[in-house]
């Protein structure tokens, strides 16, 4: 089984984040280890394995996690005049938890 940062770690407190936003269901956060100058993170609370596999999610899950992405881009776009939000899938997706990186600037590695 493919190892899950954000059940394993973060959900479960054993990783301290800053938090950007949060709702019942979802999360928002400072990346832990950030690719970019602005980097945020953006997670269901429950497990759900992919944006083309909701697992046992409900759809409804789903729109409130891109409503969350949504307000978090917005946000980021107009402090810092643009915005990026990515997801990957398959081999390119290392933990297997939906999330996505919203994201400004250019990278720092």
């Amino acid at each position: 089984m493919t190892a899950d940062f954000y059940c394993d770690e973060v959900l479960s407190g054993r990783t301290v984040v800053r938090k950007v936003m949060e709702t019942e269901r979802v999360l928002a956060y400072h990346h832990t280890r950030p690719f970019w100058p602005v980097h945020i993170v953006v997670i269901p609370k429950s497990h759900v394995p992919s944006l083309t596999d909701l697992g046992g999610a409900d759809e409804d899950l789903l729109h409130e996690l891109l409503a969350a992405v949504r307000v978090v881009a917005r946000e980021v776009e107009q402090r810092h005049g643009a915005a990026r939000v990515l997801t990957n899938l398959g081999r390119y997706q290392d933990s297997k938890h939906l999330h996505f990186h919203v994201n400004s600037g250019e990278p720092l590695r």
